[in-house]
């Protein structure tokens, strides 16, 4: 995938980078493989908000996507390569030997008409799913489970992979994009390759109107609000906040550690990289 640019016509498209969609499936998802996905606006089930900044945008359906790889030992080819709405990395549809469609996350270098299969110590190759223990020491990998049978939790956004650079027969080292370098258990399952569509970082919006048709609404800044709304808020004219800078709960936004999970502490090797 290329980046595309645009005359400058208007203000907007002097600025504007966008993904190029050529090579995508421009026609409509499989129905079967596909569910209505109704906004929330950022609310819970209890109607209360919990993501800040949530609203409105295009419809969208949401793509089934299988992370659990669980058809083991059955040939699957790549049908073809579609832009998915609901993430930032392009989706494959693949139809198995005995006819049964599904939808995964492409990994770099694949074509249509690419076989992959998942299974134990299958052929490292681009796409295919194996155990840990059966993936050589500084393989890239993606679609990495947590747990055996889980599913894929670890590297599915845009461009990500992790690296194995440890293995035995209980566990498996693999270094994280942050930096964080972590043991999982060898059974867990994950998939060959770099996830596709890497030149998503480097978009650029243009316009204030993309990202509402992309549900995000405009962000209000603490000290212009009311002391009611936030900590920041009130005070005679313009003003700075009069504190450190805090969330409207009034937690520390610099920096505060709030991970709370000992139980999984022990599987941490080294910690991720401090920010600069």
């Amino acid at each position: 995938m290329t980046l595309k640019t645009f005359k400058p016509y208007t203000k907007s498209t002097r600025g504007t980078i966008i993904v190029s969609k050529e090579g995508l499936w421009k026609g409509k998802p499989i129905k079967s493989l596909t569910i209505g996905k109704k906004s929330s606006s950022g609310r819970n089930n209890l109607g209360r908000i919990t993501s800040r900044r949530r609203g409105s945008g295009h419809k969208q359906k949401y793509r089934e996507i299988d992370f659990y790889r669980n058809k083991h030992d059955i040939e699957a080819v790549v049908e073809r390569i579609e832009y998915d709405p609901n993430r930032t990395s392009h989706i494959m549809l693949v139809k198995y030997e005995d006819g049964e469609r599904a939808y995964m996350l492409v990994p770099q270098n694949i074509k249509i008409g690419d076989k992959i299969i998942s299974g134990n110590k299958k052929e490292i190759k681009i796409g295919n799913c194996m155990p840990l223990h059966d993936i050589p020491v500084g393989t890239a990998i993606h679609n990495v489970e947590m747990k055996p049978g889980g599913g894929a939790k670890i590297a599915r956004a845009a461009g990500s992979s992790v690296q194995i650079t440890g293995s035995d027969d209980e566990y498996s080292i693999i270094k994280l994009a942050s930096g964080e370098i972590r043991k999982i258990t060898s059974k867990a399952k994950a998939t060959i390759g770099v996830l596709s569509n890497p030149d998503q970082k480097n978009i650029k919006i243009g316009k204030a109107g993309r990202n509402r048709w992309l549900g995000i609404r405009p962000s209000v800044r603490g000290v212009v609000m009311n002391p009611v709304d936030h900590p920041h808020g009130g005070g005679e004219g313009k003003s700075s906040g009069g504190r450190n800078p805090v969330s409207p709960w009034g937690q520390s936004a610099k920096g505060l550690k709030t991970r709370n999970n000992k139980r999984t502490n022990k599987y941490i090797i080294s910690r991720r990289k401090k920010r600069v």
